[in-house]
This record gives C-alpha cells, sequence and structure tokens, in this order.
C-alpha cells in the first residue's frame, strides 16, 4: 500500500474517453522498456482511436511511413539514443513538419539529439523519484499548473550547451532560490509538432499525465502555426463531448455545450484558473503542501459517517456556514463564521459544512481553518465539511491541512476516473468524502464506488432549481449501510418529515440556518430530539479551593469542612512554600480523609451522584454524545471527585522537569501554573492543569489547553481583591466561559462578592483563598471552616 506522501495518480479503474477523430492511428515506437504499454494504455484512454506499438528494430522507415500513422509517438528505453535507439531518428526527422510526434525519457532525448544536440550523464541518477516540474504553459503543458509532482527514470539528458537552434526548452527542474532552470525535462520544436519529455507522463507517480496525452492527441497538423489554425477551426464544428481534466466538456476543451455556460461550469473555470494561480505562490505550491503533511501538521481527525451516526436528533444536522450563493446572492455576508459555528456546535449540529469558494459563495479556506480552531477541545465536536467545488488532490490536501474532516465530491462535475482517484486519495487521507448526485445516473455511480456517505442535491446544479422530492426518489438505490443526506432546500420541519419517513439520515441546512435569530430554538423545532437524549441539567455545588496550606492538620480541617481542592505552595522562596516531607505528609492527608459534602438539588435538575450524595457530573445523561465547550466538561471531572478532595501543587516559573518531577513525587490531583508559563505545557502535564490570568488576558478562555482559569489580581497570595467589573467584562465576552475566583476573598466577602456575579449562574465554578483564612501570616482552622461554610451556602441561597 502507498504511503502517506504518496499519491498514485493511475487510472486504477480507467474509463475511456471518447475517441478522437483525428487520432485514428497512432504509432508507438517501442525502445524495449516496460513502460511502453503504460504509454498505449494512456493513449486509448484519452482518445486514441488505434495504436499500432512496434519494436524499433523490427520495421524499416519505408514501412513505416506506409502505415500512414496519424500521430508518432517514440516510448521510453534503457540505453542511449545515439545507439540504442533503432529507427527513432530516422523517424523524426521524416515525420517531423508532418504529423504530431512525441518522445518520452529516451524518445525525448532522440529529439535532441536528431537535430543536433548531444545527450549526456547528468551527475543524477534516478529511478522511480518525482520531482516538482516547472513548464512554460504550452503545447503538453496547456491549462497545467506548475510544480507537478513528475516521475523520472533516467541518468542521461540533453545539456542546455548543446540545445539545438531549433528546439527550446519546455520545462525543467528548479533550481536554487530564484527557480532558475536545471536539468532539462522537455523541448519543443519551434516549428514542428514536435515535442518531447524527459520524465514519464505514464507514471502512476506523475500528476496530470494523462491531460499531457490528451494535449498531444488533439493537436493537428505538422507545424504550431498549421495546429492553431485547425484549433481554431476546430472551435466552430461540432460540438463533440470528451471528458477533460476530469470534468465534462466539448471537443474544444469549452466546458458545456457551445451555447451559454451552466452556473457550474462558470464556477468550475474560476477555481480552476484560481488554484492554478494559488499553486505557484511559494508555501502554498504542491510540494509545500505535500511537505507540511509528511510533517505531521494536520489537525486531527473525527469519522464524518461516525459522527453522522451520534446525533441527539432523530437526524443528524448539517448545519452549514453559508454567506451566500448564485441563486440567492448574499444571504449574511457579515456572518461571523466562528461563532456562528459554535453555536452549531452547541445546538446539536453533527457536521459543519463550510463553503470555501470566494466569489459565488463569499466563502474562503480561511474560515475552515478558523472554525476547526475554534473547536478544538470541544468534546463530541461536529465535523467538519469543506463544501466546495473540489477538482483535484491539491484541493483535498489543502482541506486536511486546514482541519476539515470530509470534503464534498460532486458526481455531475467529475468524469468516472477522475471521481474514483478523488475519492481514494480522500479515503487515504483519512477524509471519508460525501459524494454528492441529483439523479439515478449519478446515484449508481456513487453507489458503485462505494460511497459511505451521498448526498443528494435537491437542487439541480446545472440550473439551480430545487425539487425536494429528489432525495425520496432516489432513497431506493441506496445500501441500506451508507448514510444518505438530503441537501438544500430545506426551510423548516415540514421539508424534514418526509426525510425522516425514507430513511434519511441528515440534512443539510444553510440558508434558513444564517438567517435564524435564535440557532439553538430553530434547530429544535426543525428536528425532534431522539428518545434516547436527554438534556438535563445538574446544578453543581461551588467549588472551593484553600490554597496556601503549610500543614497536614490545616489540610485535615479543610477537608472535613468540604473543601474540594487543597492547594500547596512548591515554589522556593515563597513564604508559603512547604518543604518535601511536609508536602508528602499533606499529600497523604487529603488521599486518606474522606469529604463531607453533600449535593444540591433545585427544581428542575437532574443528579446522579455517590451513596453519600456526592456530585460526579452534569449535563447530557443519555447515551448519545454531544457537543458541549471545553470548559463544561473540564470543570465536570477534572476538578472535582466524589469521596475525597484533590490536591493541586501550585508553580511559577519553574521549569516543566521540575513540575513533572514533583506531580510524580507528591501523588498531585492537579497542578496550578501562577506565573508566565507556555499555555502548551497544560497538554505536557499529566494531569489537569489550573492556569492563573489577570481578568481580560487574550489567552485564558483558550480551549483544549488548562482545565479552568484562575483570575487573580497577581503573583496570589497578596490579599488584593480583584476589581469585579473587570472580572464581569472578562465573563460577557465569552459566553462558555467558566472561571475559578481568587484575589482577596474572605469569610466575611465571599458571599456578597458571589451574589454580585450572580447573574452569570454556576460559570464562577468556585473560589480560592489563601490570605482571607491566614491570622498573623499563619492559616487560622476557624477562618478556614467558616469560608467553607460561607462559599457553600451560596448553593442554596
Amino acid at each position: 500500500m502507498l504511503g502517506p506522501d504518496v499519491i498514485d495518480h493511475s487510472p486504477n479503474q480507467p474509463t475511456a474517453s471518447p475517441t478522437i477523430a483525428t487520432a485514428s492511428n497512432v504509432v508507438l515506437i517501442d525502445n524495449y522498456d516496460s513502460f511502453t504499454y503504460n504509454v498505449a494504455q494512456y493513449l486509448f484512454l484519452e482518445g486514441a482511436e488505434n495504436v499500432r506499438t512496434i519494436r524499433n528494430d523490427e520495421i524499416t522507415l519505408e514501412e513505416l511511413i506506409s502505415l500512414r500513422p496519424t500521430q508518432l509517438v517514440l516510448s521510453p528505453g534503457p540505453g542511449h539514443p545515439d545507439k540504442d535507439s533503432g529507427i527513432c531518428s530516422e523517424a523524426i526527422q521524416h515525420f517531423g513538419g508532418k504529423i504530431p510526434v512525441l518522445g518520452v525519457c529516451m524518445g525525448e532525448q532522440c529529439i535532441f539529439s536528431a537535430f543536433g544536440g548531444k545527450v549526456e550523464v547528468t551527475g543524477e541518477i534516478l529511478h522511480g523519484k518525482t520531482s516538482p516540474l516547472r513548464h512554460d504553459g504550452r503545447g503538453l503543458y496547456a491549462n497545467l499548473p506548475q510544480d507537478l509532482p513528475v516521475t523520472r527514470y533516467h541518468s542521461l539528458a540533453g545539456t542546455h550547451p548543446t540545445l539545438p537552434e531549433c528546439l527550446e526548452v519546455t520545462s525543467w527542474i528548479a533550481k536554487g532560490p530564484d527557480r532558475g532552470k536545471g536539468i532539462i525535462m522537455g523541448v519543443r520544436h519551434k516549428n514542428y509538432l514536435v515535442e518531447g519529455v524527459q520524465f514519464h507522463p505514464e507514471s502512476i507517480l506523475t500528476a496530470e499525465g494523462r491531460t499531457m496525452i490528451r494535449n498531444f492527441l488533439l493537436m493537428q497538423g505538422g507545424t504550431w502555426t498549421e495546429n492553431e489554425h485547425l484549433q481554431r477551426s476546430r472551435a466552430t464544428e461540432s460540438s463533440q463531448i470528451t471528458q477533460t481534466n476530469g470534468l465534462v466538456t466539448n471537443s474544444t476543451g469549452q466546458q458545456g455545450s457551445l451555447g451559454k455556460q451552466s452556473i457550474l461550469e462558470k464556477i468550475y473555470d474560476h477555481r480552476r484558473a484560481a488554484i492554478a494561480a494559488q499553486e505557484q505562490v511559494p508555501s502554498y505550491r504542491p510540494v509545500d503542501l505535500q511537505e507540511a503533511y509528511k510533517q505531521r501538521t494536520a489537525p486531527p481527525l473525527v469519522s464524518f459517517p461516525d459522527r453522522l451516526k451520534q446525533s441527539p436528533y432523530r437526524l443528524s444536522l448539517m448545519a452549514e456556514i453559508k454567506r451566500a450563493s448564485p441563486s440567492k446572492g448574499i444571504i449574511s455576508i457579515s456572518a461571523p463564521a466562528i461563532a456562528q459555528a459554535r453555536n452549531y456546535a452547541l445546538a446539536g449540529a453533527s457536521v459543519i459544512s463550510v463553503l470555501t469558494e470566494p466569489e459565488w459563495f463569499k466563502g474562503s479556506i480561511d474560515d475552515l481553518r478558523r472554525i476547526r480552531q475554534s473547536l478544538e477541545g470541544m468534546p463530541s465536536r461536529p465535523a467538519v465539511l469543506r463544501k466546495e467545488f473540489v477538482f483535484s488532490e491539491y484541493q483535498i490536501l489543502e482541506a486536511r491541512l486546514a482541519g476539515a474532516d470530509t470534503v464534498l465530491l460532486i458526481v455531475k462535475m467529475l468524469d468516472e476516473p477522475t471521481l474514483g482517484r478523488l475519492y481514494r486519495y480522500s479515503v487515504d487521507l483519512g477524509m471519508e468524502p460525501l459524494v454528492e448526485v441529483n439523479t439515478m445516473e449519478e446515484m449508481k455511480t456513487a453507489v458503485d464506488l462505494g460511497s459511505k456517505v451521498i448526498g443528494i442535491n435537491n437542487r439541480n446544479l446545472t440550473n439551480f432549481e430545487v425539487d425536494l422530492d429528489t432525495t425520496s426518489r432516489l432513497m431506493g438505490m441506496v445500501p441500506s449501510e451508507t448514510v444518505v443526506c438530503a441537501l438544500s432546500g430545506i426551510t423548516g420541519p415540514q421539508d424534514v418529515e418526509p426525510y425522516e419517513k425514507n430513511g434519511v439520515g441528515a440534512v443539510l441546512v444553510g440558508e434558513a440556518l444564517m438567517k435564524a435569530p435564535n440557532t439553538a430554538a430553530f434547530v429544535s423545532n426543525l428536528l425532534k430530539p431522539r428518545d434516547d437524549f436527554n438534556r438535563s441539567q445538574l446544578k453543581r455545588n461551588l467549588l472551593v479551593k484553600i490554597c496556601g496550606t503549610r500543614t497536614p492538620e490545616a489540610a485535615k480541617v479543610a477537608v472535613e469542612a468540604g473543601a474540594d481542592l487543597i492547594g500547596m505552595i512548591l515554589v522556593k522562596g515563597r513564604t508559603r512554600c512547604v518543604s518535601q516531607e511536609v508536602a508528602l505528609a499533606i499529600s497523604q492527608v487529603v488521599r486518606n480523609t474522606p469529604k463531607q459534602t453533600a449535593a444540591v438539588q433545585s427544581k428542575g435538575t437532574t443528579e446522579l451522584g455517590d451513596h453519600n450524595g456526592s456530585q460526579l457530573f452534569t449535563g447530557n445523561t443519555s447515551k448519545v454524545d454531544s457537543a458541549s465547550d471545553f470548559f463544561d466538561v473540564t470543570t465536570t471531572y477534572h476538578l472535582r471527585h466524589p469521596h475525597r478532595a484533590l490536591l493541586v501543587g501550585v508553580f511559577r516559573n519553574q521549569p516543566l522537569n521540575y513540575i513533572l518531577q514533583q506531580q510524580r513525587l507528591l501523588d498531585l490531583d492537579i497542578v496550578q501554573l501562577h506565573g508566565s508559563e507556555p499555555l502548551e505545557w497544560a497538554r505536557l502535564i499529566p494531569v489537569p492543569v489550573i492556569r492563573s490570568f489577570k481578568p481580560n488576558d487574550p489567552e485564558l478562555a483558550t480551549r483544549g489547553y488548562h482545565s479552568i482559569p484562575l483570575l487573580d489580581s497577581g503573583a496570589g497570595g497578596s490579599g488584593k481583591q480583584l476589581d469585579l467589573a473587570s472580572v464581569k467584562t472578562t465573563l460577557e465576552v465569552d459566553s462558555g466561559l467558566k472561571i475559578l475566583l481568587a484575589g482577596g476573598l474572605d469569610p466575611e466577602n465571599v458571599v456578597e462578592t458571589l451574589n454580585s456575579l450572580r447573574e452569570f449562574g454556576d460559570r464562577v465554578v468556585g473560589v480560592d483563598v489563601s490570605s482571607g483564612v491566614e491570622e498573623d501570616g499563619k492559616q487560622d482552622l476557624g477562618k478556614i471552616k467558616n469560608f467553607v461554610a460561607a462559599a457553600k451556602n451560596t448553593n442554596s441561597a
């Protein structure tokens, strides 16, 4: 099996294109090479009506002339063109200027040598290696992007100093920072219709090899001038349908009929030109994307089919970020994509579809990248779909690197070989595609492909008209294990009900969701919850953390009073720092002292706990996963224990190795970072992390790292009270943020402080006290008890 960094460009399930009338009698000279019949295969697949393959020493020039070839192709081969190519040189000299001539590898060297150039050792020996190709965009390379990976099997090549005057270099391997011309990879006669390539277009590792072969087969006449004239004549003749570059086109290379282009064709033209230009920009080139993927920079994936089967609703929701469309124009141009995506996720969407086409849909790949980043760390996050007019591996790899979990493949715009190739490439990257169909023929293609998820578009992409019965008509063709998604035109419950009855697994909703004033309410009205889904909520007890603990006795009193977190300072030089001996003793007390607490239940809530009534968890109590905010989960599971308090070690600007050693030595349940430590350390520390911030710090609400931010006024233990106005501002900015509150709290002011923040509900998860339970610099056991009692009483206030 090919590795993840190798792309198979071969036609694994080849479907021949319609024949080209002017390629009725192609002669292929075989230079005794194993690739010769691959060349013949490509010639047949791209429209040659007949290909005769003849060994280079088994035919005379007179016999070759008598065959009256329409095109002549010279195959690869071992050895040197001057002594191992048989009839090739004579054939080039005779047919040059009369018919199109193509040389491949040694065939190209024969062209170079036949017109007076020298073929010599290059200093490189390549056998089945790929290199990024630069080219002049003409002839064989018309409409092809730069830096295509091409396969090389050679140690010889034509040399720049001996390039014949009648030839020009058409392609090369870029050399140096200025991308200058290195080893010659292709030549073209300046007048005759003669062109050669040093690489192997017929290799499975060469991108767009079939397109190059087709460009050759479409050539007519013996000179470039004659070819240009004949191509113009062809453009005014029949609209014979062929397939080029994976899209249904006419024989002139223009998409659609000779009349007005469809919307799909216009968009395709625009995207193909844009992607071709993008591929030439440093850091966006195919080789750059492949290197980025090779270096494992792509974000983690979730399974698209599995995510569709995990929904709080009877039908899964695919919620779309859609600013505009060709049929509706501007829908919501100012919509904040990130906020909208998070709303979709928390409303129960299984998939977030991101339109990345910029001209007609006003989207971008940056939208997808930012949305994926915003979902980082979200439990049971939705899968992210790149909804785009995909026609190349480049776009699929770009999507994977940006964070997509799946991509859209539209059957209508891709021929079967291209569809199959792109489907397999996407699967190889870990992304099961969404295969879109609109007709019975397209459905058969998708089913034969083995698609696990098929989207039935109710909108005809030729005229963009909507027919909501399309999905129902095609359902009978789908295997039972395949997930079917209804796409387009869904505005309300009346549109969804028929799909549920017909066995549809998911619906995609875009415009209606984008315009909904309340996302959660709209989704709840649109889709019915599953019978086994329950969003009952717990009222969670306020967490109390006693910090600066310096004796086992104080730790025991705090735990027995009902404290949830016992913190001890492990920063040498700080007045509250404890020795290793004392820290070990405190650790033993915390682990062996039962917690005396009782969960508080309020009307309309559901609570699950152990036999002592201690709370275990909150939120969705069903067997169905639904997305929730990162801090919802961390503050429920990371900071609470049903039987005892948790031990917190507090560090400040100490080496990571030291923190890891202390965590293991003292058996810390939680690590608290109270300095300027990098955010990423939270992922390297094997226990939950509490991270200290001042209000409005830009990193405090970052998901996926610390389990909860601790808001404090400074270094900690100063007794300085936080400005509550800044705390409120911090909470108002991010509705999903939860905090631990510290800074100047004591038994007398904790209730008043919490009451002033009551509008934020349980988003103030807990309180942290240090100096507020001290007397003359020492912990006061009575104050500890009073503080815990006062804070816990706010649960029932």
